[in-house]
């Protein structure tokens, strides 16, 4: 079929005016190239589920991709099972959450709708506390402005991992026209009420916080869906509102502040430093677009703000978690995170487990499981009664954080001092990511391509001791496209494709002994990680 074919047959049972429009107009411009990269490939529907840019076809996100994902999830369900629906304030996230309750609904399947735009962990401790078969989240989490996605829930609360993946990616590649779908019925569709989020209030206020709750916090929602529930948790926990800032706090897709709506990214925390500034805050917090990630920072008594990692916030919260609940427990976290982790598991005498990328596998760590965390800012924090979101909560880990802020504060310290103890106690684990952004996807198959047939033998002046291709699988975790190298003198190097954004990431770690002053150990590890940068920027030449 010629790719102009093929787009007056998808022009022809398009619901959307918008998309309409866009394909009517490349088609009377004979605009080849640019139907070529529509039309040429499609999304694939994974453990992510889908992801992309929006627009007209199958390689973009629209409404047919959409409804075609709901058929393909009804199919693999079943009439009769339940299904909740949450959705962020992107572009056409409204729009797709309601195209997909009217395909559950034509598929006989029962849609819960949740009744405003709200942070995706809402949705994941919806699924399981409604006692749902399966969610979906709209959302594209902190990709750029012009992405949504579509996530897939199951009746656990957690993301999808195979085989129900390609089950459903399956169902979906055998999907017709979606003007022939049978929509709104025989299932039904019921509108949850506000009572959903003060459920989820009252889960995550039962988390451990400690006592005290003096703490002035400066927090921006970076215009995505926190702001409402953050503070709401806030205050049913007992804590003063954050101080938000006014510029990113209400919800807008376009994100106009920001170049990238990541707190991760250069820039994006500048205007909540500024706020903690004037104010006089103890603690700045952010979430992303769809609230999953926490990002922390302490401001500085001479000004300007340290910005925490997520390995340093993780293992903060680990220490925290683990001294507030009893029994048999686990805490885990990714391949590409910090080993810092593992070595307070042991010297706490609970168990340890380490998973592929992402909060899927975390999740399904071992049972007692009573924290999770992966690098990339996303933490999820239980108690002795387990985990109340299974899956990465940006608003529990921010009430969190600010419990453990606020004890020592009491105590005339600052999360950095609390940092400092636990190098000493532990060794400094310091890391660091290095990320590549490609607009071809080639080159970063071509980086991994070079490393496989040619592994270094030397990164950062440190001799290679071990090299692991994660394609292969190792012990027991599944194939992943990743290199593991571990250096001599406790050091680390992950290099990984994104599996959510056109990226090549790379992972470093250094673990420095104390033996003197935290800051001289800080200063070392610094130089350390700075060569290691130098070395593999050269080496991966993208």
């Amino acid at each position: 079929m010629s790719v102009l074919r093929e787009a007056r047959e998808w022009l022809s049972q398009d619901p959307d005016p918008d998309t309409r429009a866009e394909l009517t107009r490349l088609i009377e411009e004979d605009d080849l190239a640019a139907l070529e990269d529509r039309f040429g490939a499609r999304l694939e529907f994974g453990t992510a589920g889908l992801r992309g840019e929006l627009g007209a076809g199958p390689n973009r996100m629209n409404r047919v991709t959409v409804m075609r994902a709901a058929s393909g999830l009804a199919t693999v369900l079943g009439p009769g099972k339940h299904v909740v629906i949450g959705y962020d304030a992107r572009h056409k996230s409204d729009v797709f959450a309601r195209d997909t309750a009217a395909v559950l609904t034509g598929a006989g399947v029962h849609a819960s709708l949740l009744p405003s735009t709200l942070p995706t962990p809402v949705l994941a401790f919806a699924v399981r506390h409604l006692g749902a078969d399966a969610g979906v989240a709209v959302t594209a989490s902190h990709n750029p402005p012009r992405d949504n996605g579509y996530k897939v829930y199951w009746a656990d609360g957690s993301q999808i991992v195979p085989p129900i993946d390609r089950e459903i990616s399956a169902a979906i590649d055998a999907v017709g026209r979606v003007d022939q779908l049978l929509i709104d019925g025989p299932g039904t569709l019921t509108e949850l009420g506000e009572g959903i989020i003060d459920d989820y209030l009252a889960a995550v206020k039962s988390l451990p916080l400690g006592e005290a709750r003096d703490l002035k916090v400066a927090y921006t929602p970076l215009h995505g869906v926190g702001a409402a529930t953050l503070t709401g948790a806030f205050l049913a926990a007992g804590f003063a509102s954050p101080l938000v800032v006014e510029e990113q706090r209400d919800p807008d897709p376009d994100f106009p502040t920001v170049p990238f709506p990541n707190p991760e990214e250069p820039g994006a925390m500048d205007l909540a430093v500024a706020l903690a500034a004037k104010v006089g805050a103890d603690l700045v917090l952010a979430s992303d677009p769809d609230a999953d990630r926490c990002a922390v920072g302490v401001p500085l008594p001479g000004g300007g703000c340290r910005m925490l990692t997520g390995d340093e916030v993780g293992g903060l919260l680990a220490e925290h978690v683990i001294t507030h609940t009893t029994g048999d427990r686990m805490v885990a976290t990714t391949i590409v995170s910090s080993t810092l982790l593992g070595r307070i598991a042991r010297a706490h005498g609970v168990r340890y487990g380490e998973t592929l990328t992402g909060f899927k596998w975390i999740i399904k760590a071992g049972p007692g499981l009573v924290f999770g965390y992966e690098e990339a800012l996303g933490y999820s924090v239980g108690s002795d009664a387990g985990l109340p979101v299974r899956d990465k909560d940006g608003i529990g880990a921010a009430l969190a954080v600010a419990g453990i802020a606020a004890t020592a504060k009491r105590a005339g310290r600052t999360l950095l001092d609390l940092l400092d103890d636990q190098a000493r106690r532990y060794g400094l684990h310091a890391t660091e990511q290095l990320s590549f952004r490609v607009s071809d996807l080639s080159l970063i198959d071509g980086a991994m391509a070079r490393l496989r047939a040619a592994p270094p033998t030397t990164l950062g002046g440190r001799a290679v001791s071990r090299a692991d291709d994660l394609s292969r699988g190792i012990g027991d975790l599944p194939p992943t496209d990743g290199l593991r190298y571990t250096l001599a003198g406790d050091a680390r190097v992950v290099v990984r494709p994104s599996g959510t954004e056109p990226k090549l990431k790379c992972y470093l770690e250094v673990v420095v002994p104390v033996a003197g002053e935290v800051t001289e150990a800080r200063a070392g590890a610094a130089r350390e990680l700075d060569l290691l940068k130098t070395e593999l920027t050269a080496l991966l030449d993208l």
